[in-house]
């Protein structure tokens, strides 16, 4: 199993990108998701679950971070969504929690190693 922390929508240097772009962070959130994903062996068909943070008491806002964000998933998992105050960086205005099965790997494994 893989749990990530919430993805956000930083560059490189740690800065947030897109300021004031819901849309723009929420790709960025979902490319670092990734990122972390592939660090651990895993991809988005892996993602069995997520919680999707939008910083906005709006719920416009809160189902344009949804649509962005489900486009990346076929079909997308169980979810959670919820607009909060604030979020930890600087104009951040998205964050992306995620939780992966990796399925067992038997490709090239003996038969009783099945």
């Amino acid at each position: 199993m893989v749990f990530t922390a919430g993805a956000c929508p930083l560059d490189a240097t740690g800065r947030t990108t897109h300021v004031g772009d819901l849309d723009g962070q929420c790709h960025q959130a979902v490319t670092n998701l990734l990122a972390a994903l592939h660090a651990a062996g895993a991809d988005l068909s892996d993602v069995v679950k997520t919680t999707i943070y939008v910083a906005s008491d709006q719920r416009e806002d809160l189902v344009a971070a949804w649509t962005a964000i489900s486009s990346y998933f076929s079909p997308h998992p169980p979810s959670t969504l919820l607009g909060v105050t604030v979020l930890g960086y600087p104009d951040q205005l998205v964050e992306v929690e995620a939780i992966a099965v990796i399925p067992p790997r038997t490709a090239g494994l003996p038969t009783e190693s099945r």
